[in-house]
């Protein structure tokens, strides 16, 4: 099946029973008020410089048993930024920091609802986050808690239980646990780690005076959890109602800490990927009280936020890395921060299924964790900048489905021509399982002709205008089982060759 005829026009009988589609739907029609494209996630504008300047402050100050005083009139803090008064310390440092040497820096982070809280070991946050200290780069990937992951001696478990199950086996051993977890899962090393609970989270937003949060989108939860009344009854008061409405809201520790952990919001804010973009709102919010001039001068809040950070955070940093770390990411632009998170959308790597005990779990589409190590040990590479902006100007939207039996090499593509800025729709199988050569099913008849450049440069692919009778046949069937299909710009289906073109990977995925 690898002679298409390239850049054949579609005759009118076929183009037209193409646009008939299932129950009369017309495919490829001109819509009146063109549907606009989901808005791409947005970029988490440096978050992680964020955290770093957070933790850092507090490791350089307790490490180093600095007490400030507010009757010291005299304290460097009055004078000069925290981090500027012992940069001379990493930067006359002769050690490297872990991962430097193979120019990837990968620390863990984690939230989790500590000692005083139900289930307090589960982390309830978990982002890989990478640096490049040779380009400035630095990639985040949420990583869901709901996520499967096998565990020695237990089979598969959650992802967030790694670290409870260590700490009941030996205290304060948690955070290494899961560190080495996830990097014999994802195949890397996973070189650092901090984790901060809830109640530490509470009351350093509290000692802040408060947080301003623009809430995008109104949450509303009708049975929020209250902590301590979880064997109340009736069944009824174990819960409240949380409404928060959009727009600018200030919040204290306990609001934000509400903000971010729920998960019965309707209008798609119940979902752990929704969670964590309002996490990282909360973080940036907490980083532009904590860094503003009215808190870096007044040292007895500055002392108090030490004082919650030593009791409520385990790190494996040591403060000479931690200042490091922090000169390494304090120029990062926004444009080099990667936000990568792992989902069970149309184009995710992770897909719905239920565990032995019927739980809820989330486990990797193509069977293994191959595609995701693809992501992570990838995530720095990038598509040229005249290419993607090309792409993005036009708003190409694909379907990618694999025509051969190589498994995963759908989800390999899609992760590349994601970063020239195709929106991929879907991600599937063909019925068709015997291409050699790879296709480009052009549905917008020439339309965005510099998105398809770019996708034939890309692939190698041929390109035809005209579908045959099976993928209509195949498009009709789906159309017919899908609630909101979308129509896509281009359908590829791959042939044997893109295992070579894709990516280059031994270990395609789908």
């Amino acid at each position: 099946m690898d002679n298409y005829e390239k850049n054949s026009k579609i005759s009118n009988p076929v183009r037209n029973k193409f646009l008939s589609g299932a129950n009369g739907v017309n495919l490829l029609e001109e819509r009146a008020g063109e549907k606009t494209l989901p808005v791409k996630k947005k970029k988490v504008a440096k978050i992680f410089t964020y955290l770093i300047i957070f933790f850092s402050i507090a490791f350089i100050i307790f490490s180093s048993q600095v007490i400030v005083s507010e009757q010291n009139p005299n304290s460097w803090i009055y004078k000069i930024p925290i981090i500027g008064q012992i940069k001379h310390l990493a930067e006359s440092a002769d050690k490297e920091l872990k991962g430097e040497d193979r120019d990837r820096i990968n620390l863990l982070l984690l939230g989790m609802g500590g000692k005083n809280h139900e289930g307090g070991y589960l982390t309830d946050t978990i982002m890989l986050a990478s640096l490049e200290p040779s380009t400035k780069k630095v990639a985040l990937l949420s990583i869901p808690r709901d996520l499967t992951i096998p565990m020695e001696g237990m089979g598969w478990r959650k992802v967030n239980n790694v670290n409870a199950y260590a700490e009941a086996k030996n205290l304060g051993s948690g955070g290494v646990a899961i560190s080495q977890a996830l990097s014999d899962v994802l195949k890397i090393p996973v070189d650092y780690f901090v984790r901060l609970d809830f109640e530490g989270f509470v009351n350093i937003i509290n000692e802040l005076d408060g947080i301003d949060v623009y809430v995008e989108n109104t949450l509303n939860d009708p049975s929020y959890p209250i902590m301590g009344k979880e064997e109340a009854e009736p069944y009824a008061a174990r819960f409240e109602h949380l409404y928060i409405p959009a727009g600018w809201q200030k919040m204290d520790g306990e609001l934000a800490l509400k903000y971010v952990r729920s998960r019965h919001a309707g209008g798609g804010e119940g979902s752990d990927f929704a969670r964590s973009r309002r996490q990282q709102k909360v973080i940036e919010a907490a980083k532009n009280k904590f860094l503003s001039k009215n808190t870096l001068f007044r040292p007895s809040i500055i002392t108090n936020i030490i004082g919650e950070l030593e009791e409520h955070v385990n790190t494996n940093v040591k403060i000479w890395e931690a200042i490091k770390l922090w000169n390494i990411v304090k120029d990062v632009s926004q444009e080099n921060i990667t936000n990568k998170v792992l989902d069970n959308s149309s184009s995710g790597l992770l897909i719905d299924a239920r565990g032995e005990d019927g739980a809820y779990i989330l486990s990797p589409r193509g069977g293994d964790f191959s595609e995701i190590q693809y992501l992570v040990n990838n995530i720095f590479s990038d598509a040229p900048i005249e290419a993607k902006t090309k792409v993005k100007v036009e708003k190409a939207s694909l379907d990618i489905r694999n025509g051969t039996w190589i498994n995963g090499l759908a989800s390999v593509t899609a992760l590349d021509l994601e970063k020239y800025g195709f929106n991929v729709v879907r991600l599937s199988n063909s019925s068709q399982k015997d291409f050699q050569k790879s296709v480009i099913y052009d549905l917008t008849y020439g339309e965005k002709m510099e998105s398809l450049s770019v996708l034939k440069e890309k692939t190698g692919a041929n390109v035809s205008f005209s579908l045959p009778q099976w993928l209509i046949d195949d498009i009709k069937n789906e159309l017919a089982d899908e609630k909101t299909p979308e129509q896509p710009d281009f359908i590829l289906i791959l042939g044997q060759d893109a295992d070579k073109t894709s990516s280059g990977t031994d270990n395609p995925e789908k």
